[in-house]
């Protein structure tokens, strides 16, 4: 029996692909930048268009060195810039009006008038007063002839400055800070202990000087900058107890780095207490007991009388305030860097 013979179907065929033609063509235009401006330019620095170099053929890519500077002279930029300048004055003087009802800003600008020769010849007297004449202010006439003011630091070494004060009050809280970290005691809440520490001393000093200043009757308001200028001056000598006490003790004696809690730094505070007591007296003193022969003319700066009796209390205040006050504040503030457990406390 034969099997029949099946013949191989037709392979079928599938049905060919359209692809989609687009229907609306869109060209992407060239953009370049524009040409070159000439003398005759418009607008926001831009040039007018179909500009062409000498050539006659443009540049592209090329954008001139003096793109944008048509923005400054256009008068809606103009407009602008009056008006911030209006605002920016306006805040000015409203802060100066609100911060004059507490402060005398053009008596502060006194304080700051200093000089680099200043800022050395100051420390130097403060750290080594023994040696230091005269320690009177000078004075200098007004136009008048007869009304007398006191010259700037920058002109006189004897009168009182705020830069040295507020520079060694912001040294103090950097340096101890990176002491503690040396010795391994740092830790976050250190920073802001020791700042509120100092700051809230010198609050405390102020008032004190606030009330000292009202029971001795001294209602002069530069009398009373002066002594808040003077009262900046121990920070000097507590950079001063830090930074050789350190040092000693890791390099010189060996002991690791104590602080001040050694001899080596009771030795140098002793010291710093000392020359800035006798630093203080010599300079309150034409402050709190002016010398009425030296003023000369009844306008002069210094020409006013003191009673025999309040002239007692006065002296009396002026060593309380430069002993007994500053040994208690100067061994707050260098305890208070010198030992970990007080600032942890």
């Amino acid at each position: 029996m034969q099997r029949p013979a099946y013949s191989n179907p037709a392979p079928a065929h599938s049905p060919p692909l359209h692809h989609p033609v687009p229907q609306h063509v869109s060209t992407v235009p060239q953009l370049r930048s524009p040409p070159p401006p000439s003398t005759s330019s418009q607008g926001y620095g831009y040039p007018q268009q179909g500009q062409q170099q000498p050539g006659g053929q443009q540049q592209p890519g090329y954008m001139h060195q003096n793109f944008g500077a048509g923005f400054i002279n256009d008068p809606t930029a103009q407009m602008g810039f009056q008006v911030g300048k209006s605002a920016v004055m306006a805040g000015q003087e409203y802060m100066e009006q609100n911060f004059s009802r507490y402060v005398n800003v053009s008596a502060l600008k006194h304080y700051f008038n200093v000089s680099n020769s200043y800022v050395a010849s100051k420390l130097y007297i403060v750290l080594f007063p023994w040696w230091h004449r005269p320690w009177s202010r000078q004075q200098r006439l007004a136009n008048n002839g007869q009304d007398g003011f006191y010259l700037p630091p920058r002109e006189d070494i004897n009168s009182p400055d705020m830069y040295i004060p507020i520079m060694a009050f912001v040294t103090y809280i950097v340096l101890s800070t990176l002491l503690a970290g040396v010795r391994g005691a740092f830790h976050p809440e250190l920073l802001g202990i020791t700042a509120t520490t100092a700051f809230a001393v010198v609050i405390f000093e102020i008032l004190g000087l606030k009330l000292g200043t009202y029971l001795l009757s001294i209602s002069s308001e530069s009398q009373l900058l002066d002594l808040v200028a003077y009262s900046g001056y121990k920070f000097v000598g507590i950079i001063v107890t830090l930074l050789l006490s350190e040092i000693l003790n890791r390099t010189a004696f060996g002991t690791g780095g104590g602080g001040t809690g050694g001899w080596v730094g009771w030795t140098v505070f002793l010291y710093v207490f000392l020359a800035n007591a006798f630093f203080l007296l010599r300079s309150l003193r034409y402050v709190l007991l002016p010398d009425t022969a030296q003023g000369g003319g009844a306008g002069s700066a210094a020409s006013y009388t003191v009673a025999r009796s309040q002239r007692n209390r006065r002296t009396q205040f002026l060593f309380v305030y430069s002993y007994v006050v500053q040994l208690v504040f100067m061994w707050l503030l260098s305890r208070q860097s010198a030992d970990p457990k007080v600032v942890k406390a």
